[in-house]
């Protein structure tokens, strides 16, 4: 059999005393005999795992509050969010910045993904991109990284150095920060403005931090975001009315949700947005205060884009 060959670093042993220490390098004592079992019981054994994520996030809502908050403020004055990550962590902060536009209608700067390795690394791992400390403080300042920003660090092990650095330079530059961890709270040294820390126990497979990290950092990565949405008024009751309308599959989510709203039929939600310059929230403010376009806009103008208070003319 063909042994896949690997680069061997340098005898480092802080560091391996370091990594031996993480909650996320654990061994799962409910899973070592995975190699023993058949298939379903190997994924009854994973999904046993998964299920105790969900309570572990709840238990930090408090925190994902203020990271909300946060992201909030810095929108709101003109700043970005961003998220740096190395690895998996990298690639969920920019799926879930890569996903506000068309979900909500939101310029592509308000949440931003950084990932160690640059893009190229979404679909190949970048040897060493994760231990380039330079980079990390780089990529804040390639980002011209000012006080209105909020940096959000993800780190399931808290320790990358990528984005450790990337955290430390933007505090350097005036920035609000947090980190995403999956490791207790008491272990973080670094000066935060808020740290989430889902401590999900160790992994079905040792260290493999795609797993039950991964799912905790993607719920709450989800929270953020929709959360930080609401409160700019991209929903209306528990629908996207601001999406963006790039795809025909969204196009009818438009119409759909327009129908739903108001109880138009398909052709007369056709018309309206056709009216609506193809502004769902538009369109639904017109219907339901009997109105026109301009008076329309007008009033979501007025209320700061909540179709709600539009409506009520608040």
């Amino acid at each position: 059999m063909a042994c896949q060959s690997a680069r061997v670093s340098a005898p480092n042993r802080k560091v391996f005393d370091e990594v031996a220490g993480l909650a996320t390098e654990q061994r799962n004592p409910r899973t070592m005999d995975l190699d023993r079992l058949a298939t379903r019981a190997v994924l009854e054994r994973i999904n046993d795992e998964d299920q105790t994520v969900a309570a572990v996030v709840r238990g930090e809502i408090e925190h994902i509050e203020r990271a909300v908050d946060l992201a909030h403020a810095a929108i709101q004055a003109g700043g970005r969010v961003l998220y740096v990550g190395a690895g998996t962590s990298g690639r969920l902060g920019v799926l879930d910045a890569a996903e506000c536009p068309p979900t909500f209608g939101t310029p592509p700067e308000w949440i931003q993904g950084i990932i160690a390795g640059g893009y190229g690394a979404l679909i190949q791992a970048v040897e060493g991109a994760e231990d380039r400390e330079d980079d990390g403080a780089e990529q804040m300042r390639r980002a011209r990284v000012e006080p209105k920003d909020f940096v959000l660090g993800i780190a399931a092990s808290r320790r990358t150095p990528f984005v450790v650095a990337a955290l430390k330079e933007a505090r350097k530059l005036g920035a609000r920060t947090g980190l995403l961890t999956c490791t207790p709270r008491s272990e973080l040294t670094l000066d935060l403005d808020v740290s989430i820390c889902p401590v999900v126990g160790p992994e079905a497979i040792m260290g493999s931090t795609r797993m039950k990290a991964g799912t905790a950092q993607k719920l709450v990565l989800n929270m953020i975001s929709t959360a930080t949405m609401v409160r700019f008024g991209k929903l209306y009751e528990n629908m996207m009315v601001d999406l963006g309308a790039n795809s025909q599959k969204l196009v009818e989510r438009g119409r759909r949700t327009l129908m739903t709203v108001t109880g138009l039929d398909y052709d007369h939600a056709c018309v309206r947005l056709q009216e609506a310059n193809g502004h769902v929230k538009t369109a639904i403010v017109m219907t339901l205060a009997k109105t026109d376009r301009a008076n329309a806009e007008a009033r979501l103008r007025s209320a700061n884009g909540f179709v709600r208070g539009a409506i009520e003319g608040a």
